[in-house]
């Protein structure tokens, strides 16, 4: 989504366009690695060294509010936030905890007949599969 249609789609919705909500915006929805509040508090005060935690969790609210990011809960009690709302799968390592997505024709066809068939519209989706990740299978040297 293009900078001058974000803040269209923010004023539309009733919020102010402000210089820190852009950077979590921006940030946020150029993403694919599904970081948590923290890490994106993190990433952003480095240009806005100001920018407070409790900002990043409203903007996060905010942009779920409007569709256009999901929030992923897990067990571990982070939630993490996914820019992507449209049907994929969220490829979970149990070891790291990277995610990433996995899309196809099959599953967006998947999604319309599951769609039909339940005879409402949804209001989100998410499908987890869990995996140890290349990385965390790699057989790790002994210490001496």
């Amino acid at each position: 989504m293009k900078m001058q249609q974000l803040m269209t789609r923010l004023r539309d919705g009733g919020y102010k366009v402000t210089p820190q909500r852009l950077a979590v915006c921006e940030l946020i929805l150029s993403t694919k690695d599904h970081p948590t509040a923290d890490r994106i508090h993190e990433d952003v005060k480095k240009k806005h060294p100001t920018m407070s935690l409790a900002t990043v969790y409203q903007t996060l609210h905010m942009l779920k509010e409007l569709g256009l990011l999901q929030e992923l809960g897990f067990t571990d009690c982070v939630s993490r936030y996914d820019p992507n709302t449209s049907p994929h799968i969220n490829i979970v390592c149990m070891k790291c905890g990277k995610i990433r997505d996995y899309e196809a024709e099959d599953i967006r066809e998947l999604w319309r007949r599951i769609v039909r068939g339940l005879r409402f519209e949804p209001i989100g989706q998410r499908l987890d599969v869990y995996e140890n990740c290349d990385r965390c299978q790699k057989p790790r040297a002994k210490k001496c």
